[in-house]
Formats: structure tokens, C-alpha cells, sequence
């Protein structure tokens, strides 16, 4: 096979990649916008039943016991597999980025069609920039699983507020617990997601070799 065939066949071959990518992404953002879904519409069906409930006081605390563990149980395996799909959206940006890059510098280096595939060496910031946001810590507050994890935290505070309302009648130590809880359970969770979507951009694999060009 000559350098023209290989050619072809590897711009056919990167062609098919790129569809391929495309498809992963679009079923990663469908997966984590059903999963979020289902979490707030069982969160939504729990406060129309503690709605019914909130007039009984000997029915509403069980109800309460009842159902906040099951919501946070469901909200945290809803958290750790959006934080999974936030991964794999990234590392496809990335992938599909790179094949942008090859585009550009193979067949449409005089225009301007992929020039933003290679603004920088960093292939991770390659990536956001193609969907018009800087990389940044921060900017994992705008995702569904930092939102998911935000209503997590807010159960998890109102879970030991009502467990110190059971204890004693400390209304202002409920108030305080609960909101330290609640920070803190946010806390943890962001930076779990910035830990795992640090992980695939120190993976080798990934990472441009700097002395390589496309």
C-alpha cells in the first residue's frame, strides 16, 4: 500500500472514528438527562407525598425516615454515574478534537474550517474550546451531576436536621447542623468530580506529544 492509499484509508478510517465519537456523546448527554430526570421527578413525587403527610405529625417523621435514604441512596448512584458520563463526554471532545486537528492540518490547513482544533497543545482545553467554554475547575459547577450532587448535600442536611429535631428541640442547632452538613456533603462531592475528571487528562494516552505533529 503506497502513502496515498494509506492516506485514504486513513481519512476514511478517522471519518468513521469521528461519527462514532459523535454517537458516544450524544448517548452520554441522553443518559445523563434521563438519569437526572427520573431523580428529580422521584424527588418531586416525595415532596407531594410529604405534602399530604406534613398534616400528621405522627405520620410525617416516619414518612421523613422512611423515604430521605432511599432519595439519597438514589441521588448518590445518580451522582457517581453522572460524574462517569461527564468523563466519557470529555474524553470524546478530546478524541474528536484530535481527528479535527488532522482534518485542518492534512486538508484545509490554507482555511479556516478546524482552526480551532489546534489553538493549543493542551488537547483538554482543545476540547472545551470546541464547545465555547474554558477549562476550569469551576466550570464543573454548570454540569447535571454538580447539580444532582447539590440536591444530595441539601437531603443529606435536611437528614440530620430532622434527626436532631428527633434528639432534642435545639432549633438553632438543627439549623446550623444542617447547613454545615449540607456544605460539607457538596464539598466532598465536587471534589470528587474534579478528581475523576482529572484522572484521564494525567493518562498518557491522551496527553499530545509535544515533539508530535499531525
Amino acid at each position: 500500500m503506497d502513502d496515498a492509499e494509506r492516506e485514504k484509508a486513513l481519512l476514511s478510517v478517522l471519518s468513521t472514528e469521528h461519527y462514532a465519537l459523535q454517537t458516544s456523546r450524544s448517548g452520554t448527554i441522553d443518559e445523563a438527562t434521563g438519569r437526572a430526570t427520573i431523580f428529580l421527578s422521584l424527588l418531586s413525587a416525595a415532596l407531594i407525598g410529604l405534602g399530604f403527610a406534613a398534616g400528621n405529625e405522627k405520620v410525617v417523621r416516619p414518612y421523613l425516615g422512611a423515604v430521605l435514604p432511599i432519595l439519597v441512596i438514589i441521588g448518590i448512584l445518580t451522582f457517581l454515574r453522572l460524574v462517569e458520563t461527564t468523563v466519557e463526554n470529555s474524553l470524546d471532545l478530546r478524541r474528536i478534537q484530535r481527528i479535527r486537528a488532522y482534518y485542518h492540518n492534512r486538508l484545509a490547513s490554507e482555511h479556516d474550517f478546524f482552526a480551532d482544533a489546534v489553538v493549543s497543545e493542551d488537547t483538554a482545553e482543545a476540547a472545551w474550546t470546541l464547545v465555547g467554554t474554558r477549562p476550569g475547575r469551576w466550570e464543573f459547577l454548570l454540569t447535571t451531576a454538580a447539580l444532582v450532587g447539590a440536591v444530595n448535600a441539601a437531603l443529606v442536611g435536611s437528614g440530620v436536621a430532622l434527626l436532631l429535631g428527633m434528639v432534642g428541640h435545639w432549633h438553632w442547632l438543627m439549623v446550623v447542623a444542617g447547613v454545615a452538613v449540607a456544605l460539607a456533603a457538596f464539598a466532598a462531592q465536587f471534589v470528587y468530580i474534579l478528581r475523576m475528571s482529572a484522572g484521564p487528562t494525567a493518562r498518557g494516552p491522551l496527553r499530545p506529544d509535544a515533539s508530535r505533529r499531525w
